[in-house]
């Protein structure tokens, strides 16, 4: 059986490299939502908003990670109106974790098997709602990823391992 090497990063933000990084993942979640967009409930079911911060915060680090997490969403609704300003804070909320537990997984594993991205994706999706539903959502409402968005959290960990993996290896 034949193993490859996969490069983690742990980029820095007094480099220049990190911010040209993190502005190609932050084009591609203002891109992929927009995308999806053009489905019925195309956001709220593929979850687009996340996936280019999974796999910056994985490949290149949580600061870069953190960049895309917090200029994704406000990029896309300024721009687009989506997501509208009163789910901002949660979806805000869900990236910061996402860059957060991503990063640290990489850097912690070296790494990155369908099962720790799945274990990344449950757990900042399991606290994000968590935070959602404490910033006053009713569990319901706080719970609609798991409800609508499996879809969505099967692609990051698919599309995200096949990224890091196949396309990003160096």
């Amino acid at each position: 059986m034949q193993t490859t090497t996969i490069k983690f990063y742990s980029l820095e933000y007094s480099r220049l490299t990190t911010y040209m990084v993190a502005s190609l993942f932050i084009l591609g979640n203002v891109v992929l939502p927009q995308i999806c967009h053009l489905f019925p409930m195309g956001g709220v079911r593929w979850l687009p908003i996340y996936f280019f911060t999974l796999i910056g915060a994985y490949k290149y680090g949580w600061k870069v990670g953190l960049l895309t997490a917090l200029a994704s969403p406000i990029v896309n609704s300024l721009l687009f109106g989506m997501p509208h300003v009163s789910v901002l804070p949660a979806i805000i909320l869900k990236s910061t974790l996402l860059a957060g537990i991503a990063g640290f997984t990489a850097s912690r594993f070296r790494r990155a098997s369908l099962l720790l991205l799945a274990l990344v994706v449950i757990a900042y999706q399991l606290v994000g709602t968590m935070g959602e539903w404490m910033m006053g959502d009713t569990l319901y409402d706080a719970f609609q990823d798991f409800r609508i968005g499996v879809p969505g959290m099967l692609a990051q960990v698919f599309g995200g391992w096949v990224v890091i993996n196949l396309l990003l290896r160096r």
